[in-house]
Formats: structure tokens, sequence, C-alpha cells
């Protein structure tokens, strides 16, 4: 006698047990130095969008200040395309150049 609920079958059971849960890709949102970004623009986009508090927003900035990119979130893709178009469009409304793209971690 099989343990089975009806309408299941033993083909149904092993791919259960053969699937393998992964955990999404997960993608880097980069923001890159211009010249006329400021750079409390850029804390600011790191606490609203990205949800840093004020003391990594600020070390974050610095990082992009000096390094010229910097890493602000890493994410699944959908959410990091997300978080990118929020950036472009609130640079754009506040007249920035800001950049911002995406890496696969």
């Amino acid at each position: 006698m099989s343990n089975m609920s009806q309408g299941q079958t033993d083909f149904d059971a092993v791919t259960r047990e053969d699937q393998e849960l992964r955990q999404p890709p997960r993608y880097r949102v980069l923001l890159h130095n211009d010249d006329y970004t400021t750079m409390d623009f850029v804390v600011t986009i790191l606490e609203t969008v990205f949800k840093h508090d004020t003391d990594t927003a600020h070390r974050i900035m610095m990082n992009i200040h000096k390094e010229g990119v910097g890493v602000a979130g890493v994410y699944t893709r959908d959410v990091a395309e997300t978080k990118t178009a929020m950036v472009h469009n609130l640079a754009r409304k506040h007249e920035y150049p800001l950049k911002c793209s995406l890496e696969k971690e």
C-alpha cells in the first residue's frame, strides 16, 4: 500500500524530492560618482530608496565619491531594477545626472 495521496504518482513524488530549492540570482545596485550630483542628494537616495540609516548612507556615499562607484544594496533582479528606476526618476526630477546600474553578484 502506498503513502501517496489520491492522484499523486510515483513520478510526482520523485520529481518533488529531486527538485533543489535555489535562491534567485542577486544583483548589486551600483551608484556612480559624477561631478554634479551633490553628496547630500546621494545620502538622501541611500536613505529613502535603499533604507540605509544616516551613518551607513554617509559611509556608502563617501565610498562612491572616493572610488567612483559604490554598492547601494544587493537584491533580486526585479527589486534591483525597480530601485534603479526609482533612483533615475528622482535624479531626473531633481536635475542630477546620477547614474545607477546593476551587476550580477
